[in-house]
C-alpha cells in the first residue's frame, strides 16, 4: 500500500531554488535513503513531507489514516515530567490512564474502601486498555537506547543533549507509525545501539526514509536510494554502496548524449558558416531553422561534484621518533564511577589507532588523556611522550572554533602572515565559497563548523592527531576525503568514532573502552568487529506471527486423545504451504524469463543509443531515460528473485 505520494515537488529561499521537480512514492515495508550533500536540502524535503513547511509548488499526499513519525536533527523536547512519561507521550489514552492510577493508588493508601474499590476498577482499565503491554514494550526501547530502569524515573529537564536525542528517537520509534522520517538518527547512537537499530528497522512493518552520513547504516538498512538535487530526484532500487556504483554508469552515458548532441550542433554550425552566402545557403538556412528547434539535451546534474572538491591534505611535518607515546597505569573517574584503571598503551609512529565502545563508557575522557588534556584531579597515570612532536587535537563539541569570529578570522588566529585573500583561497579548499569566509562561526551548521575546525587543524604541521568523533557532521564526501587523507598521512593518528566504514578504511588498531575495562585489539576494526560482533536481534514478528507460533505451540502440547481431531488443521496448513511453495517456484521461473528478457531489451537499446541520432536529439534522450528506468526495473526483479531464490533454498 502506497502511504507517501511527492509530485514535481519545488521549494527554495528568496527568490533561489533549492530543488524542483522532486517526484517519488514510498509504500509499506519499502525502506529507502535521501542522499546528497550538506546544504542541498534533505532536511528541509522531510520537513514538507511532514507538512510543517509550504513548498512553492507541487504537492505531497500522506494516505488518510496514515499515521506519520518523524525525527529531526534538532529533537526538540518539552522539559517536563520523567523520562518514561516522554516515551509514552504519543499514547493520550493510556497516559491519562497511567496518571489516574497514580493518584487512584495514592489516595488508596489510607485503607478507605471506596479509594480501594476506585483503585481496582481504573487498574482494571489500565490492564485492559494493555498499558501494561505498552510500558513493557517502552521499556525494551529504551533499555536498548541506553536508558536503565532507573533512568526512566529521571526528569527529562535533567538529560545531557545527546540523552534528549535518543529518547526523542525512543519516543518515535515506541509510536510504530506507518510513515517513519529519520533526520540523522545515529548522530547520538553508539555502535552496539547502531546495529540494534539496524536491526529494528529491517523488521520494521511500516514505510521508512532515512537521511544519514553513516555508510555502513545506509547499507544495512535500505533497499532503495533517493539522490535529491536541484533539478530532481534519482531514484534507485539499491543499497547506497550498489547506487554509488551506478550512479557513475548513468552520469556517463548521459554525458556521453549531450557531448554527441554537441558535437552535432558544433559541425551543423560549422556547415552554417562556411555555406550561409554560397551555393549551399538554402541547405544552411534549413539547417539555421533545425538548430533553432532543437531540443537541447541538459548536462546530467552530478550533486557529489563540488561535494568532491575539498581538499584536506596535511602539511608536511618533522618525523617523530618511532615511540610516540607511552602511557603507564592510566585511570579515571565520573561521577563517582571508575570509567577504567591500570591501562598501558604503547603508541608506535604510523600506527592509526581507533577507540570504540558505548557511549558513556569514557572514550573521550580516555583520547584527552593521552593528549595531555586529562582533570588533573580525577584522573591518573603518566604518559611519557615522544621526540619531534607536533601535535593536533580535534575536539568533538568543536571547542577549537571562536562563534563571534569570522572563518577568516579564524583562519589568521593561527596563521597571522596570511592576508585576507590568502585566508579566502585556502578556505576554498574545504568549500566555503563566496561570502561563507566572511560570515561569523556563530551562523554556520554543524557540518561547516567541522570543515573550518578541520581547517585549523591542517594549518600547521602535525605528525601526531588526536581526533574526538571527526565525521560526527561531515557529509559522506567529505567523510572519504578525510579517510583517504589520513590513510596517506606520514605521523600516528588516535581516534574516537562510531563510523564503521571509517574506522574500517583508517585504523590498524582497535582499543575498545567498555564496562570499566580496556582492551587493545591488534589488527583494524574489521579484524575486531567480525571477532566481537554482537548477537544479531531477532527480527521482531507481527501479531499475526506470533498467534501462529502460539497455536502451533499448543498443538504440539496436545494430548494423545486430541491428537486425531488435530489432524485436519494440520493436514490443511501442510496443503496451504505446499501451494505458497508452489506459487513461489512458478513467480521464481517467471521472474527468469522477465530478467532474461529485460537483459536482452537493454542490450538492444544500448546498441540504439551508441548509433548517430541523425538529428533526432529529443527521442535519443528519450530512449536514455527509457534505457535508465528499464535498468531500474531488471535491478528490480533480480532483487526479488535473488530473494526468492534463498527462500525456497532455506
Amino acid at each position: 500500500m502506497t502511504v507517501l505520494q511527492v509530485a514535481d515537488l519545488r521549494f527554495g529561499y528568496a527568490g533561489d531554488t533549492l530543488f524542483e521537480g522532486v517526484t517519488f512514492t514510498l509504500a509499506i515495508g519499502e525502506r529507502a535513503a535521501l542522499v546528497a550533500p550538506n546544504g542541498a536540502g534533505k532536511s528541509t524535503l522531510l520537513r514538507l513531507l511532514a507538512k510543517e513547511v509550504d513548498p512553492d509548488g507541487g504537492s505531497v499526499v500522506v494516505k488518510k489514516e496514515v499515521s506519520v513519525g518523524y525525527y529531526r536533527q534538532s529533537h526538540e523536547l518539552v522539559a517536563k515530567g520523567d523520562v518514561l512519561s516522554a516515551f509514552l507521550a504519543g499514547f493520550g489514552d493510556i497516559v491519562e490512564l497511567r496518571e489516574q492510577l497514580a493518584a487512584a493508588q495514592h489516595e488508596a493508601a489510607s485503607g478507605d474502601e471506596r479509594a480501594l474499590a476506585h483503585l481496582a476498577h481504573v487498574t482494571d482499565r489500565y490492564h485492559v486498555a494493555r498499558g501494561d503491554d505498552l510500558e513493557h514494550r517502552v521499556a525494551a526501547i529504551a533499555a536498548k537506547l541506553g536508558f536503565s530502569q532507573a533512568d526512566l524515573a529521571r526528569p527529562v529537564a535533567s538529560l545531557s543533549g545527546g540523552e534528549r536525542g535518543r529518547l526523542h528517537l525512543g519516543v518515535i520509534l515506541a509510536l510504530e507509525p506507518d510513515l517513519l522520517m529519520l533526520d540523522e538518527p545515529t548522530n547520538h547512537l553508539d555502535l552496539d545501539t547502531i546495529s540494534w537499530l539496524e536491526s529494528w528497522l529491517r523488521g520494521y512493518r511500516g514505510a521508512v526514509l532515512v537521511v544519514s552520513h553513516d555508510r555502513a547504516f545506509l547499507d544495512a538498512v535500505s533497499t532503495q536510494t533517493l539522490e535529491l538535487g536541484s533539478r530532481g530526484l534519482r531514484v534507485y532500487p539499491l543499497r547506497y554502496s550498489e547506487y554509488a556504483v551506478a550512479r557513475q554508469g548513468d552520469l556517463a552515458r548521459e554525458r556521453a548524449i549531450m557531448e554527441r548532441q554537441q558535437a552535432f550542433v558544433d559541425k551543423t554550425e560549422d556547415f552554417i558558416r562556411k555555406n550561409m552566402a554560397g551555393q549551399k545557403s538554402r541547405q544552411a538556412q534549413s539547417r539555421r531553422k533545425m538548430l533553432d528547434k532543437l531540443d537541447r539535451v541538459a548536462g546530467p546534474e552530478d550533486v557529489w561534484a563540488v561535494a568532491d572538491r575539498i581538499s584536506f591534505r596535511f602539511a608536511e611535518a618533522a618525523r617523530s621518533g618511532d615511540i610516540v607515546l607511552d602511557a603507564k597505569g592510566l585511570a579515571a573517574s565520573r561521577g563517582g564511577r571508575v570509567l577504567f584503571e591500570g591501562v598501558d598503551l604503547l603508541v608506535r609512529r604510523g600506527e592509526r589507532i581507533g577507540i570504540v565502545g558505548p557511549n558513556g563508557a569514557g572514550k573521550s575522557t580516555f583520547i584527552k588523556l593521552l593528549a595531555g588534556k586529562g582533570d588533573r584531579e580525577l584522573d591518573t597515570g603518566h604518559v611519557k611522550r615522544g621526540t619531534n612532536l607536533q601535535e593536533g587535537y580535534f575536539d568533538q563539541h568543536l571547542g577549537a572554533v571562536n562563534p563571534s569570529n569570522t572563518a577568516i578570522e579564524e583562519v589568521r588566529s593561527i596563521r597571522g602572515d596570511l592576508n585576507a585573500e590568502g585566508a579566502r583561497q585556502y578556505l576554498a579548499r574545504f568549500r566555503f565559497w563566496g561570502d561563507d569566509p566572511l560570515r561569523v562561526v556563530a551562523g554556520f551548521s554543524g557540518g561547516e563548523r567541522s570543515r573550518l575546525a578541520l581547517a585549523k587543524l591542517l594549518l600547521e604541521p602535525r605528525n601526531l592527531l588526536f581526533l574526538d568523533e571527526p565525521t560526527n557532521h561531515l557529509d559522506i564526501p567529505a567523510a572519504e576525503i578525510l579517510e583517504e587523507a589520513l590513510v596517506g598521512f606520514d605521523g600516528t593518528v588516535l581516534l574516537v568514532s562510531h563510523d564503521r566504514r571509517f574506522l574500517e578504511t583508517v585504523t590498524t588498531r582497535i582499543v575498545s573502552v567498555r564496562d570499566g575495562n580496556v582492551e587493545l585489539y591488534p589488527g583494524g576494526f574489521s579484524d575486531f568487529a567480525a571477532a566481537h560482533a554482537p548477537p544479531k536481534a531477532e527480527p521482531r514478528k507481527d501479531r499475526k506471527a506470533e498467534a501462529r507460533e502460539a497455536r502451533e505451540a499448543k498443538k504440539s502440547d496436545l494430548p494423545p486423545a486430541l491428537s486425531d481431531a488435530a489432524k485436519k488443521p494440520q493436514h490443511e496448513a501442510q496443503k496451504q504451504s505446499s501451494r505458497e511453495r508452489e506459487k513461489r517456484e512458478r513467480r521464481f521461473k517467471d521472474l527468469e524469463g522477465l530478467i532474461g528478457a529485460g537483459e536482452k531489451q537493454l542490450a538492444d537499446m544500448r546498441d540504439k543509443l551508441r548509433e548517430d541520432p541523425a538529428g533526432d536529439w529529443a527521442k535519443l534522450a528519450k530512449m536514455a531515460a527509457e534505457e535508465q528506468a528499464l535498468a531500474k526495473r531488471v535491478d528490480l526483479l533480480m532483487t526479488e528473485w535473488t530473494k526468492l531464490g534463498e527462500e525456497l533454498s532455506g
